[in-house]
């Protein structure tokens, strides 16, 4: 079964290599590829997390060299649990992306770089979730950072480029901080393992170890988005293609807080900046949430909520408590998907009115039904409705907070309590605003269609229900599918679609049900988050894999 650790991240980046060879002259077959290695991936991560589970961590030294001159890789239940929900996440938005057409889009590109530049970025995060060094964990990060700034700057816009120079800037800060706590690190212990780390790191002088605690944490925080550090989040993710800005928001900056969660546990026990993570948890959520009040245009409205409930994540970790780990652990899945979902749904909301900005939107819930229900679900689960796993995760959370008792507890209580409140209404607006409200006069967007439910030359057809209005053509019926028709929204030019690509639609539905299978199967997951945090305080299962008894 160790054998099995290294393939979450070998398989991708094989597939990589098969994708750039085919590249466009068989856009089919890599298509296939990518969807059949990811496929693969999530069979493996469920295998390795059941794995993990009943057998305890798993480990390989590659080249059979061991610690500290080898590199070796462990699974064990958090790294099992990560695996699966990023593989699944990774999954559905790269159905998403092949019903949107992003492979193809560029036609000038000599190679289609959407799916090379996917599978790499897999193959990144699958490292970073089983590294066992911090070398290795640096080395994943850099993976990421290459594959994030070649999909944040698809189609070569101006905006595009601004906001994927903005994050390689702010990604190299982080990695130069990185490398210079990675030699302080083996300067002082002359070690990068984690499982060495934890042995010899006791032995350090107390202010040695908090510097270097303190400069990883910021390095994390900066990946995760949390506040203060998270400015250049909101400026960057909504100019993305909505597939990349789903999986970036979803997935990417849970990789920092999984980072945090593993050097906390297993390399910082004692919770000396416990305090420290609280206040910042507290300032993520209520400058995240009042951000998104403030905000108009769906994307970066879902941006700002995502640094509010980074905040979360965040207060578990500074509770440093198994019942607050055990939460954060639960969290962290849910939000991964649910954040994912909601990305999606705004991508399924720009194509069907032509504009993320909400005061331009209004009567999708009668227009697009099955539209309305995929927001309303995800956002009623991310407002921590009850019975559904938001509020499983956050109430988890809050007992924590509860039975630790201390004045930062109670007040981070509090906050998560506002927070959540805010976030109902912030869901509402967008209800009220994009759904349920009337269609402002003026303000619909009718653009190239791709497809419509009747293509017959019938003279009647002008009062069905797909007559396009405000294109010269309301006694004529529907154009037939392909055909252009004027398009404009406050005089600018769009596109829209009366009924998106199917694979965006169901992998957008497949999503929602994997948010509502965590509230299904909330019981078996809260236990398996649980035993998750056990492992994580008690580290000698983790260290006795990797060193031996």
């Amino acid at each position: 079964m160790n054998a099995l650790v290294p393939l979450p991240v070998l398989l991708p980046l094989c597939a990589t290599g098969l994708s750039l060879a085919f590249g466009t002259r068989l856009a089919r077959f890599q298509r296939f590829i990518s969807v059949a290695v990811l496929t693969a991936v999530l069979a493996l991560s469920v295998t390795l997390m059941i794995a993990a589970d009943r057998q305890g961590p798993l480990s390989v030294h590659l080249g059979d060299f061991a610690p500290p001159l080898g590199i070796t890789l462990v699974a064990d239940r958090l790294s099992g649990l990560m695996l699966t929900v990023s593989s699944a996440v990774t999954l559905s938005v790269l159905v998403y992306s092949l019903g949107q057409g992003m492979a193809d889009r560029d036609k000038e590109t000599p190679v289609a770089v959407f799916h090379p530049a996917y599978l790499i970025l897999v193959a990144g995060v699958s490292l970073t979730f089983i590294a066992g060094d911090l070398v290795n964990l640096y080395v994943g990060f850099e993976i990421m950072l290459v594959a994030s700034f070649v999909l944040l700057t698809l189609g070569g816009t101006g905006p595009r480029i601004r906001a994927g120079s903005t994050y390689v800037i702010i990604s190299l800060f982080s990695s130069m901080l990185f490398l210079t706590a990675i030699a302080m690190m083996y300067a002082a212990t002359g070690t990068a393992n984690f499982a060495e780390l934890a042995l010899r790191l006791p032995d350090l002088p107390l202010g040695v170890q908090t510097l270097v605690q303190a400069m990883l944490l910021t390095v994390f925080a900066i990946k995760a988005a949390v506040f203060p550090l998270a400015a250049w989040l909101p400026d960057s993710y909504p100019t993305a293609p909505a597939p990349v800005t789903a999986v970036f928001a979803g997935l990417l900056t849970k990789v920092g807080i999984y980072c945090m969660l593993r050097t906390e546990t297993l390399l910082f026990p004692g919770n000396r900046l416990g305090d420290l993570l609280m206040a910042v948890a507290l300032f993520s959520m209520i400058v995240g949430i009042l951000g998104a009040v403030a905000q108009t245009d769906l994307k970066r409205l879902f941006s700002f909520t995502l640094i509010s409930h980074i905040g979360y994540m965040v207060f578990g970790i500074g509770l440093a408590t198994r019942e607050a780990y055990g939460g954060a652990i639960f969290y962290v899945a849910h939000h991964i998907t649910v954040q994912t979902t909601l990305f999606l749904v705004a991508g399924l909301i720009e194509r069907r009115g032509g504009t993320n900005e909400l005061t331009r939107l209004g009567g999708l819930a009668r227009a697009a039904p099955l539209l309305a229900v995929l927001f309303f679900l995800p956002a009623m689960n991310f407002a921590g409705i009850p019975p559904l796993s938001g509020f499983i995760g956050k109430l988890g959370l809050m007992r924590a907070g509860v039975a630790d008792g201390s004045v930062w507890a109670w007040i981070l209580v509090a906050g998560a309590t506002v927070t959540s409140l805010l976030t109902l209404y912030v869901m509402a607006k967008i209800w009220n605003l994009a759904f349920w409200r009337t269609e402002p006069p003026g303000q619909a967007a009718y653009g190239t269609v791709l497809e419509t439910s009747d293509d017959s030359d019938d003279e009647d057809a002008d009062t069905g229900p797909d007559r396009i209005p405000g294109t010269g053509d309301e006694g004529v019926g529907p154009p037939p599918a392909g055909q252009p028709v004027a398009a404009t929204l406050q005089g600018r030019a769009v596109t829209t679609t009366l009924h998106p690509p199917r694979p965006m639609t169901g992998a957008t539905a497949g999503a929602v049900l994997l948010g509502l299978a965590f509230t299904v199967l909330a019981g078996p997951l809260t236990a398996f988050t649980d035993r998750s945090a056990a492992e994580l305080i008690d580290r000698r299962p983790y260290v006795e894999e990797v060193l031996g008894p």
